[in-house]
């Protein structure tokens, strides 16, 4: 967390009714890592004057929420942080973020966190866990019946302590509508950069990335990290970037390995091995999930049919596009326009 300003939770706009604020309460506890923690804080209690211009709503108010507020809480890393908010304001806001629990192992939840959970559930609110949180959700019963994540080495224990759970092991986030979970510590920034495309749109959740300097989404799954060594960076890696580059300008256009190969100076077989082993995925998934990421401002906009905008992002068909995009984002191109476009009926 480089500022600590923060924005504020009213919006005025003279003549008009201020727009309501959208409240994202955190759970703190004792004893826990503030990294997950400053992740919430970082996207959505910073102010945003990047973004002020793009945003149909205000910007969000975040509380701090703690089973005692006011008392002392133990951090790792040797200092103490205190929550100004308790169970109440936790079960009252419209999105609810448990960053992890304290012992995974131990199976303790607090129990005033299970009540505030449950209650805000009932009231419709959002319900987001990161890394271990996942164990709070599935202790007041809210996972039953869907799938979720968490962080892979508490991945069997959450499916052998909750059977209704369907556990998916391998991905960075599971988006259930009101309910959502996220792998390990670094997800909860997938996570919530998610929320604030859901929320916003596209155009402000890439503002935000880069202000955070992380990309707007990544693809793949957790699994790639699952006691994976980390690779030395070797020479080519500078054609790997210059490729990369390359097919970012150049989406629009049939790519292929060969071509890809060619920008980076390496033969087919090495760019595929060391272009796997940089990013955790093929060259052709990654060209993928750009051409995703490519065609959601312009899915944004009330211009173009899907048809234009898959030909526009370099997909061979419209049909090939929503086939793509509904593995990537889990819903149609045409339903993620409905909801997150401007302008468009």
């Amino acid at each position: 967390m480089t500022e600590q300003r923060t924005a504020g939770p009213v919006a005025v706009s003279i003549g008009r009714r201020p727009e309501p604020v959208h409240t994202v309460a955190v759970y703190v506890f004792d004893g826990m890592a503030p990294f997950e923690l400053g992740v919430v804080v970082e996207v959505f209690a910073l102010a945003r004057p990047e973004v002020a211009g793009l945003l149909a709503a205000p910007w969000y108010d975040v509380k701090v929420c703690a089973d005692r507020p006011g008392t002392p809480l133990n951090a790792v890393g040797g200092f103490t942080l205190s929550a100004p908010h308790g169970p109440d304001e936790l079960a009252a806001a419209d999105t609810v973020i448990v960053v992890a629990v304290p012992n995974p192992f131990s199976g303790e939840v607090s129990p005033a966190l299970v009540h505030a959970l449950r209650t805000a559930h009932e009231r419709g609110a959002r319900i987001v866990s990161i890394c271990s949180g996942a164990f709070a959700l599935a202790a007041a019963g809210l996972l039953d019946g869907l799938e979720a994540t968490t962080h892979w080495r508490y991945a069997d224990l959450l499916q052998q302590r909750h059977p209704a759970v369907r556990v998916n092991p391998d991905v960075l986030y599971v988006d259930n509508g009101t309910i959502l979970t996220s792998a390990g510590s670094a997800a909860g920034i997938d996570l919530c950069l998610h929320l604030v495309r859901r929320d916003h749109g596209a155009k402000v959740a890439n503002t935000v990335a880069r202000r955070f300097v992380v990309p707007p989404h990544r693809d793949g799954g957790q699994a790639q990290f699952i006691e994976a060594a980390v690779k030395p960076v070797e020479e080519e890696d500078d054609g790997i970037a210059r490729s990369m580059q390359w097919a970012l300008d150049h989406l629009a256009v049939p790519l292929t390995v060969p071509l890809l190969a060619r920008a980076a100076r390496m033969s087919d077989r090495s760019y595929l091995r060391h272009f796997t082993a940089r990013n955790g995925t093929s060259p052709m998934r990654w060209v993928v999930t750009q051409r995703i990421a490519a065609s959601l401002p312009l899915l944004e906009s009330p211009d173009g049919t899907v048809e234009e905008i898959a030909a526009a992002v370099g997909f061979e068909s419209a049909a090939t596009f929503r086939h793509h995009f509904g593995r990537t984002m889990r819903t149609s191109p045409t339903a993620y326009r409905r909801t997150f476009g401007r302008g468009v009926a």
